[in-house]
């Protein structure tokens, strides 16, 4: 996204959707409704309908997730469910705190909730989230792409229901590449070259942009550097700390190098998360861009972008002797363990996670489906063509380091990172940034 782990989806706002909404919902509600689902629970409507909240990151499409928890609302009567909304994963920080918050409280609210793809270990070994096992079969399991399956499970357990993935990708200007004669870069020598030779005829200001800022979208660009050189910040292990070995100190040092060396990035990208560095991009300003799939609409929105029908997307470029590496994002469902509404709970995030609603949130706000089947339907290939192509980028993307201990791990890795891209130290930054998280993972 790395995660939509760490983007902010662009939409309309809620006060600016438009006339049909009441329609909409009507339709949407009566085509979505699962009996199949619902069947879990009386099937006579209750007199008084069990209460469940339901805590998600925001996001924004054609729709919002409010709308479709209307459905759900709609489309039954025994399940009543209350939409807290929390800030979007570009600010995932504020997220994850509170969430912390209200799940280390165990009072069972929110009963549901969204979690980035890297806290599922973390609220696992903490007792905050379910174990689904009991109510998710081996055939209904088996209906998720097995990568994003594995990153919700937790010590063997399944812990986390998902929802939809993501992974960072290259955005290229292909009229501009086409025009100069240059190919789409497959190692990050090849986009240097191409960069500075725009750059140098006038034909963009900037030759690569991407996400320095010190937040975790840093750490998604991390991964993809560091994998790319053959490199790991974690062992196998979640013990082991590799983040200053030769292969993470040579690609963190290109990541200074792109602004300091090369100057194919400006400063500013110390300061960038996903949206300030995508609208230079969609503004004509930029050759190649690091980004999640949620750019691609809007760059060919010609409300919001300047370079409709100029923009390609391949995979991230690599080091020599390396590989393509892209984060692994995306937001999971988990079942507070402490809810008093447990088959109401069970019930719902089973809705949210099925066939029929994942369509709707790849069509509706342009989340990838986590099911194959959703992902090579003729409905998603109709309204997402584009999303279909990503297909292999998303299954083989590259998981953040697993541990429960990710956050204080990833605010370690933010601060040394950062420090390494603004001053130029690298060896010493990772050095440091090695002690420190070797002090967290062992505790």
């Amino acid at each position: 996204m790395t995660d939509r782990s760490e983007h902010n989806v662009s939409g309309r706002s809620a006060g600016t959707r438009g006339f049909g909404r009441r329609s909409f919902l009507m339709a949407a509600g009566a085509a979505l409704a699962t009996p199949a689902i619902l069947k879990t629970i009386s099937v006579a409507r209750a007199a008084s309908p069990a209460e469940i909240t339901f805590s998600s990151a925001k996001f924004f499409g054609k729709r919002t997730v409010a709308e479709v928890v209307d459905l759900f609302n709609q489309s039954q009567g025994e399940i009543r469910v209350t939409y807290d909304e929390l800030p979007p994963p570009s600010a995932s920080t504020e997220v994850h705190q509170g969430l912390v918050q209200r799940l280390a409280k165990k009072d069972g609210s929110p009963d549901v909730f969204t979690q980035d793809v890297v806290w599922i270990a973390e609220f696992a070994a903490a007792g905050w989230a379910l174990a689904l096992d009991d109510v998710i079969s081996a055939a209904e399991a088996a209906e998720y792409f097995p990568g994003v399956l594995a990153a919700c499970k937790f010590d063997g357990k399944l812990t986390a229901l998902p929802w939809f993935v993501d992974s960072g990708m290259l955005y290229y200007r292909k009229d501009l590449l086409s025009a100069a004669g240059i190919a789409v870069p497959e190692t990050w020598d090849q986009l240097v070259a191409g960069a500075e030779q725009l750059m140098k005829a006038g034909k963009a200001k900037i030759g690569y942009s991407w996400q320095a800022k010190q937040a975790e979208v840093l750490i998604c660009d991390l991964v993809e550097f560091i994998a790319s050189n053959g490199g790991s910040i974690l062992g196998p292990d979640g013990k082991t700390v590799t983040i200053a070995d030769k292969p993470a100190v040579e690609a963190v040092q290109f990541m200074y190098d792109t602004i300091a060396k090369y100057k194919i990035s400006p400063a500013d990208v110390r300061s960038w998360d996903e949206e300030p560095s995508r609208m230079p991009f969609t503004g004509g300003d930029v050759a190649f861009l690091r980004n999640w799939s949620y750019v691609y609409p809007i760059s060919q929105d010609a409300k919001t972008s300047s370079v409709v029908g100029k923009v390609g997307v391949a995979p991230l470029p690599h080091f020599a002797g390396g590989k393509s590496a892209a984060c692994l994002g995306g937001y999971q469902y988990g079942v507070n363990a402490s809810t008093k509404n447990r088959d109401a709970a069970v019930t719902f995030v089973k809705w949210l996670s099925s066939p029929k609603t994942q369509l709707t949130f790849a069509t509706e706000l342009g989340l990838a489906p986590s099911r194959p089947a959703v992902f090579d339907s003729a409905e998603l290939g109709k309204a997402q063509p584009f999303m279909q192509t990503l297909k292999p980028v998303f299954v083989g993307a590259t998981p953040r380091p697993v541990t429960p201990r990710y956050s204080q791990v990833s605010l370690a890795l933010q601060s040394a990172v950062s420090k390494a891209v603004n001053d130029g130290n690298v060896a010493a930054a990772l050095a440091e940034a090695k002690k420190k998280i070797e002090s967290i993972v062992s505790a």
